[in-house]
């Protein structure tokens, strides 16, 4: 359990945030801005939370969520509000979005693809329905802000897709207009958001205006293959050694860093490196230079008008990597590391309808 500084006496405001993770569930307490308790709870191997069928999952992490709250001697319906990660819904404007039928429904279709986000309208809705308290998802994966040109995939049959870490994209942009002392309105930004998952997006005046897809598109990561040779991947595919399911955990589990070193570890990784392993150091530098790449096309979208390049993301706390991104990158705008904290971004979006803010948008 992590304690923090307490809150400021004028925004008692009480609410419960949850982060479903590939391998985890992260659930925090907010009372205002400040979170008070939070905790990480790795799913147990062989669990039902252990199943590659998300929607198996959603009994057993609730009670991770309820035996938090226990321990914390907080009631449901003492919460004024229960935020989830929002997940790969239906394409959405940015915003806070309350938790609907609708909604759920996507989720559990699995609309644009399965991911452990998308069980958080569900976890979030659990504890929020019974207790008569509102639900929300803020900035779900789905978000799409992209102008016409960016959806042209050149072949008439496939629309891109743009799937991102929207949440934390959104607060970087945010943070570095408070930061400037600007409107949001009037500033442009470039973000990577560098994670298991790699989203490089180019921010106009608070819209994300285009956007890697974050699961086949872009620089590889520790587990994603990120973007590749059209001609050779249809080669892999009709080889005859894998089928579909294969090919999709080949390149979104076991891609980039796995693939290439056999983890996705980025601390051992750097390990090996200061231990004068050549092969990881080559291996690691391709990352950067594939994520300082997309930062410059991304910069093209916004004509070069680039305020910033703000670096987020677990990644971001390796000097190693974001020196080689920043030595690329660096001649087009100002290179920023923001470390935005996804608890504290959906804690923040609830509170802006809670203080009446925003309102709460409709599914």
């Amino acid at each position: 359990m992590v304690s923090r500084p307490s809150p400021a006496p004028d925004d008692r405001h009480l609410v419960l945030v949850i982060n479903p993770g590939s391998t985890s569930t992260r659930v925090a307490l907010y009372r205002g801005e400040a979170a008070v308790a939070e905790e990480e709870v790795a799913l147990t191997e062989g669990s039902p939370a252990d199943s590659s069928d998300l929607w198996s999952q959603v009994g057993t992490r609730a009670e991770v969520v309820e035996r938090f709250l226990d321990r914390n001697g907080i009631e449901p319906s003492e919460l004024e509000a229960v935020v989830g990660r929002g997940g790969l819904f239906r394409p959405l404007d940015g915003g806070v979005y309350a938790v609907n039928e609708a909604m759920l429904r996507d989720a559990r279709e699995g609309l644009q693809g399965e991911h452990p986000s998308n069980l958080g309208c569900a976890l979030a809705n659990a504890v929020a329905g019974p207790a008569g308290v509102p639900a929300f998802v803020v900035d779900p994966v789905s978000v799409d802000e992209s102008e016409e040109l960016a959806l042209y995939s050149g072949l008439a049959e496939i629309r891109r897709r743009t799937l991102s870490h929207a949440l934390s994209i959104h607060a970087c942009a945010r943070r570095h207009a408070a930061d400037e002392g600007r409107p949001l309105r009037e500033v442009n930004v470039v973000v990577a958001h560098m994670g298991g998952g790699i989203s490089v997006c180019p921010v106009r005046g608070g819209k994300i205006v285009d956007a890697n897809n974050a699961v086949s598109e872009g620089p590889f990561s520790p587990q994603r293959s990120g973007g590749l040779p059209v001609q050779e991947l249809l080669d892999l595919a009709f080889s005859g050694e894998h089928d579909q399911a294969s090919l999709v955990a080949l390149t979104t589990r076991r891609g980039g860093l796995v693939s290439y070193l056999g983890t996705s570890d980025a601390r051992e990784v750097e390990a090996r490196i200061a231990a004068g392993d050549m092969e990881a150091k080559r291996v690691y530098r391709a990352m950067a230079y594939q994520i300082a790449k997309e930062v410059g096309a991304m910069a093209t979208v916004l004509e070069g008008r680039v305020d910033a390049i703000l670096l987020t993301g677990g990644l971001a706390r390796s000097t190693l990597l974001t020196g080689w991104i920043a030595d690329r990158v660096a001649f087009m705008a100002p290179v920023k590391v923001l470390p935005i904290h996804e608890m504290d971004a959906l804690a923040a979006g609830a509170l802006t309808v809670l203080r009446g803010e925003e309102k709460a948008l409709t599914y």
